[in-house]
């Protein structure tokens, strides 16, 4: 009878321990989960504007003065105070492609928020709200593609698109197939890395973050999206002055799957546009 009690006793103190081990473990992964977090130096300076056919020079005028407009009426202002400042998206309409209409082809890459993004079926973003005024102050209708960021200027330039409108940093390269409009954004790259990471907190300047990132080897992984500057900067252009760097360049079709494969331990850092970095990282972390 004795034995029985021992044994009942020592059963319920191993039911308890399991219980407790399973407490503990489960709180643990709570409080596991990884953050991301934005550098606060710009590594670059750019200049966004939008890239036009080039067997349409009228359209080319046109988008010119339209630009022009609605900076000087603060048209533009009240766009980006949207996306900057808490605003309300405005969400835009895509129209079916029809040669017989007289449509505007805007062409872009939906995964760049806060510049152009899907909400629902819905089109957002900075571009795409700039887009919509646009088509209606040509009095066309508006028909966006959206397609992988290192197809947006070759369409256009092959003429399937009237109009490339997705965060575009003016380069030489980009002007074999377009010409550039005038500028109506200044843009720069910035550094993601994750929160418990302090190599970079101490650097206040781009050079500061240049010279690390130039010291690390092909053994660190930076991802970016495809085809962007962000590209550019870790792989090199002579285009746009970026050295390069040794460590290994990782692409994805956005930033957001580059942010996320950092947070999974993939990659060590990932370099985008400001104000998508900013938006990426917030919305990843919300959800953690």
């Amino acid at each position: 009878m004795m034995k029985r009690l021992l044994a009942a006793a020592l059963c319920a103190v191993l039911a308890v321990g399991m219980l407790a081990g399973c407490g503990s473990k489960e709180g643990s992964d709570t409080g596991s989960k990884k953050t991301a977090k934005v550098i606060d130096v710009d590594l670059t300076n750019e200049e966004y504007a939008f890239g036009v056919d080039k067997t349409q020079p009228e359209l080319l005028e046109q988008v010119n003065a339209f630009i022009n407009k609605i900076k000087e009426d603060g048209t533009l202002d009240e766009i980006c105070d949207k996306y900057f400042g808490g605003g309300e998206p405005a969400p835009v309409e895509s129209a079916a492609l029809d040669e017989s209409k007289d449509q505007l082809v805007v062409a872009t890459n939906a995964a760049f928020e806060p510049f152009e993004y899907m909400q629902g079926d819905s089109y957002v973003g900075i571009d795409m709200e700039i887009a919509a005024l646009l088509a209606e102050e040509l009095g066309k209708e508006l028909v966006i593609q959206n397609m992988d960021f290192d197809a947006v200027c070759l369409s256009v330039g092959q003429q399937k698109c009237d109009i490339a409108m997705a965060g575009l940093t003016v380069s030489e390269d980009r002007k074999e197939y377009v010409t550039f409009s005038d500028t109506y954004y200044q843009a720069s790259q910035r550094l993601i890395v994750p929160s418990d990471n302090t190599d970079f907190d101490d650097m206040k300047d781009a050079d500061s973050i240049a010279a690390a990132l130039a010291e690390l080897d092909s053994s660190v992984k930076i991802g970016c999206q495809q085809g962007t500057t962000g590209n550019s900067y870790i792989v090199g252009s002579e285009d746009l002055g970026f050295p390069g760097l040794e460590a290994t360049c990782q692409t994805y079709k956005n930033g957001s799957l580059a942010v996320t494969d950092m947070l999974n331990g993939n990659i060590d850092f990932v370099i985008i546009d400001a104000a998508p970095a900013e938006a990426i990282t917030e919305s990843i972390n919300e959800m953690q």
